[in-house]
This record gives C-alpha cells, structure tokens and sequence, in this order.
C-alpha cells in the first residue's frame, strides 16, 4: 500500500472542500482550479469508511450512484469504483448502434434524480441533454446521444464533494459478519474501501458458445455492430461469405450492418443466416403497455426485420438477394449438423446469441478462506451465500448483468433491460437496500 497523502490542514475527511478552497487561493500557480485541487486530493488519498461502494460506471452504475445520493443523508460518502469513467461499453463500442428506446426515455433517466438535475441545469449549453431534447422524443436515435449524457452525468457526479473515485478494477470483497462490513480491494492504489452496502454493476459481454471444429474465424459482435470497423475488417475485392447465428435484436442489426455493405461498398459478400425462428417477435404497444417489451424487436431492427427478413418476406426481399437463412429448429443436433455442413463454406462468423454478465469480485465471509458462491433476488437485486439463509449480507446488483424480473400481463416473466427500466427499479430497491445497511 502506498503511504496517503493528504493536503495540508485536512484531516482527510471528504466533506473538507472548504480547505481545498482554501489551498487554492493560497496557490500561486494559476493553472490549478479548485476542481484539479478535489481530483487531486481524491486521487491520492486511500477510502476507508464509506456509506457505500458502487462497482461499475456503466448507466446502471451511473443511475445507483444517483440514487444513493438521494438516499444517503448527512456527509455519508460514496465509493465509486471504475476502470475507465466512460460510461461502460455504450461509449466503447456501441455508439454506432441504434437505439431501440424511445429519446423520451434517455431524458426522463437523466432527470429522474435530484443530484443529476443539479448536474444538467449548472451544465454549460448547448450539451448532450439539449442534444437530445431537440430530437423527435417519440422515435430512437444512435446510442451516442445516450453515451454523451452518460458522460456529462458520470463528470458531474465525480465532482460531488460525497463520491471519492476510484480508477481501477475490484479484485475481493470480505464480509465481517460482526461489523457487518464489507472490505473491497482493487487493483488502485488506494486500494482498501469498508462499507455496510456494495452494489455490482459489472455489466456483461456478448456470449459465445461451442461451434464445429471446421467454424471460420469469428467476427466479435462488438465489430458487427459497429459498421465503421465492420467495414475494413472484410474485404471488398473478393468473395466472402459470414455466418450469422441468432434471431435477436442485435442479430438483426449484425444482418442489417451487412446488407448495407452488400449494396454499398461489398457487392461480393454473402450472409448466412442462422436462426432457429424463421419468423420474429416485435414489440407491440397495447392499452397501457408494450407486449414483448424486453424480448421483442424495436426501433430501426425492426423496421428491416418486416420488411426485409420475416418469414416469407426474405424470398423476394432486397436482402434476400444477399442472405439465406437457414433454419436452425429441430433440436441440438440437427442445428450442429447444419453448422458444420454450412459454415464450412464461410470465411467469418458472428456469434449474436445473447450477453454473459461479467465475472464479479471473489467474496468471501468471515474467517472462510474459500470464494463463497452467491445466489440473487432478481426482484430485489440483493445477493445471499448460496448455502446459507436468505439474509441480506448487504450485497446487491443492477444493470445488464442483473436485471430485474419482471411479470408481464401476458403471465410471462422477462428481464427488464434498458436505461430507464434500470432508473425505475433502483428508484424502487435503493431505499431498502440503504435502510437495511443502517440495521
């Protein structure tokens, strides 16, 4: 551990602004600004005692640091731990995506909380809210307007006198069941953070699964759905067959990615596509609510799934000239068969068949030296030891890679995932999960 240093006069409480303040203008360098000195400061001191830890800085992220802003009174300090600050992989790989949320949607969540409604009115215009406030707020638009609201949200609330940042990477979680007081450890080196209450929002990455051995290389989903890198990654003067395996929304932007290249600058590439569902699923509104919310097809997907890849539509669609599909039902085994037999003549393949949550800290508790395995309350967002008792430890997720279930009219359950359905849920569970860490 590196030794903590600490400005002068402060006694290394976080709610000594007016100390930094005071540095400042003792300071004769004019290139510092009262901001640089509290980044400074935070930078270089190690957290201890905190009201809360949050793990990730993606829009869940974003929206449970807000929250527990709210919820958190007096001078309770919040740890927020990142690697980036950059508004999770919206920002790193997916601004070219089209969004399937309604704009209305994105500004609601960047108004829903007192804290980013202070960040949005002393906010410089024009910026990323009034971007998006001149936008038809019924209809969708590129995920870079969403990731530039993430960032002006996440840069304002690092300059909250109460969120101590941490850059760097959780490794360890150690409950001490007395104290009921969780230790964090990261990779930063000021690395030891204890609190009563830990939220993950670690997120998650496209998932992959086991193909034949003869499978071309694979084309990351990541790459084919961001269609500037898409681009240089196939080659334009030759022959060149994808697979694309899977019937969900990014299935369908992968193959709409494609098509525009067939018709613009890769007249010689071919698509197959490989799906278990020849027809597909949308989003339909309803008196009061939208059938299939979670798991149907929206936005500009589903536009090019009508009318161009439904069912018979694809027979004599213009992307039917460039994409075959190929049907997939019938069980494991003929789709195996069917993906040795045809991806043998394809150069690269793309694997679009959902997100696996991220891997999260080793928690142990207690004096017990092994990684205690955890189940979760997806209705809650709380996490138990997997063997014991359905105690809250004051643990909890959010976010893509715990998403909350939800009942649909229909009687279904689905998982809801989208900006504003991770604000509502938080809205909901965040001041049971603080009142819990003061019992």
């Amino acid at each position: 551990m590196h030794a903590v240093r600490i400005l002068p006069g402060c006694s290394g409480s976080f709610t000594a602004r007016s100390v930094l303040i005071r540095e400042y203008r003792q300071r004769t360098i004019s290139s510092f600004s009262v901001g640089q000195l509290v980044r400074q400061f935070r930078q270089n001191a190690t957290p201890k005692d905190a009201a809360a830890v949050v793990v990730g800085a993606g829009p869940a992220g974003i929206a449970v640091v807000g929250n527990l802003l709210e919820q958190i009174k007096d001078d309770g300090k919040i740890v927020w731990v990142d690697e980036q600050f950059q508004g999770g992989r919206i920002n790193k790989f997916y601004r070219e995506v089209p969004g399937n949320t309604a704009v209305k949607l994105f500004v609601d969540y960047a108004e829903a909380l007192k804290p980013f409604q202070h960040i949005l009115n002393t906010a410089h215009k024009p910026n990323a809210i009034t971007a998006l406030e001149k936008l038809p707020q019924s209809g969708t638009c590129s995920l870079s307007y969403a990731g530039d609201m993430l960032n002006l949200l996440t840069a304002g609330l690092r300059q909250h006198p109460r969120i101590q940042t941490v850059e760097g990477k959780a490794t360890s979680a150690h409950l001490d069941p007395q104290s009921k007081h969780w230790t964090l450890t990261t990779t930063s080196e000021s690395s030891l953070t204890t609190s009563p209450l830990v939220v993950y929002c670690t997120g998650a990455f496209p998932s992959t699964t086991p193909l034949p051995p003869s499978s071309p290389p694979t084309i990351p989903l990541d790459t084919a759905l961001t269609p500037s890198i898409l681009s240089t990654t196939i080659p334009r003067d030759q022959p060149f067959t994808i697979g694309v395996i899977g019937g969900s929304h990014s299935a369908i932007l992968v193959l709409m990615n494609l098509y525009k290249l067939t018709t613009t600058s890769h007249p010689l590439l071919k698509i197959k596509w490989f799906t278990r569902h020849p027809t597909l699923r949308y989003a339909v509104q309803k008196d009061g609510y939208i059938q299939y919310d979670n798991t149907g097809l929206k936005g500009k997907a589903a536009e090019f799934g009508r009318t161009q890849l439904d069912g018979d539509v694809l027979l004599t669609s213009d992307a039917g000239k460039f994409i075959t599909r190929i049907d997939c039902s019938g069980g494991k085994e003929k789709e195996w068969a069917l993906l040795e037999r045809e991806l043998k003549d394809c150069q690269g393949v793309v694997q679009a068949v959902g997100y696996t949550p991220a891997p999260i800290p080793e928690v142990r508790i207690g004096d017990g030296k092994e990684v205690v395995k955890l189940r979760k309350d997806a209705r809650t967002g709380a996490f138990y030891a997997e063997d014991g008792e359905k105690k809250s430890i004051g643990l909890f997720g959010a976010g893509i890679a715990f998403p909350e279930e939800v009942d649909t009219p229909e009687g279904e359950r689905e998982y809801a995932v989208g900006m504003w359905k991770f604000m509502k849920f938080l809205k909901r569970v965040v001041p049971e999960w603080v009142e819990g860490s003061r019992a």
